[in-house]
C-alpha cells in the first residue's frame, strides 16, 4: 500500500513570507520625502569588531517629518556611525551635535521620485520571481508524487499551491502600489 502524499504548504508559505519580508526591507531602504527610522535598517556600523545595525548602537528618533536623529550611546562610535551613513548610499548628509547625529531629509525632485518608483518596481519583480520559484518547487513535489495520489488529489494540491501563489502576488502588487504612491507624494 502506497503512503498518502502530504505537501508541506507551511514550508511554501514560510518561504513566500520570506520573499515578502525581503521586499519590506528593500522598500524601507528607499527614501521618500519623509524621514523614518526604518530607512536606517540596512545601514550597519563597525562597532566593537563586528557589523551592527544602527538601532543597536543608539536611539533613532524622527522628531519631525524631514529630520531623523540618532543619539549614539557610546561617544567613541559617533564617527563610525556618521561614516556608515555617508557610505550607505542613502544620499543624506549627517550633521554632528555631540553624541547626536542629525539627518536632514532633502526634498526629492520629480526625476528622483520617478527613479525610485522604478527601483521599487524592480524590487517587487524580484519578490514575484521568488514567490513563483516557491510555486514551481511545490508543483514539482506534486508531480514527483503523482503515483502516490489520485488525480483529484493532485488537482487539489495544485490549486492550493496556485491560490497561495496568487495571494502573495496580490500582496506584492498592493505593497508596490502603496510604496509608489508614498514616493510620488509631494
Amino acid at each position: 500500500m502506497s503512503e498518502q502524499f502530504e505537501l508541506d504548504t507551511d514550508d511554501l508559505q514560510r518561504r513566500m513570507d520570506g520573499a515578502m519580508s525581503n521586499l519590506k526591507t528593500e522598500f524601507a531602504s528607499l527614501r521618500t520625502g519623509r524621514g523614518s527610522a526604518s530607512m536606517l535598517e540596512p545601514v550597519q556600523v563597525d562597532a566593537y569588531g563586528q557589523m551592527t545595525p544602527i538601532n543597536q548602537v543608539g536611539t533613532v528618533n524622527v522628531p519631525e517629518p524631514r529630520m531623523v536623529t540618532i543619539n549614539v550611546w557610546d561617544k567613541g562610535l559617533v564617527g563610525k556611525v556618521e561614516k556608515a551613513i555617508r557610505e550607505s548610499g542613502l544620499g543624506i548628509n549627517p550633521q554632528l551635535n555631540g553624541t547626536i547625529i542629525m539627518l536632514p531629509i532633502p526634498e526629492l525632485n520629480e526625476e528622483r521620485r520617478r527613479d525610485l518608483t522604478k527601483v521599487a518596481g524592480q524590487y517587487a519583480e524580484h519578490a514575484r520571481v521568488s514567490v513563483r520559484n516557491v510555486r514551481r518547487d511545490g508543483m514539482e513535489q506534486i508531480r514527483k508524487n503523482k503515483d502516490n495520489m489520485s488525480e483529484d488529489d493532485a488537482k487539489l494540491w495544485e490549486s492550493e499551491v496556485q491560490e497561495l501563489t496568487d495571494s502573495y502576488i496580490k500582496k506584492i502588487d498592493s505593497s508596490l502600489e502603496n510604496k509608489q504612491e508614498e514616493i510620488m507624494q509631494v
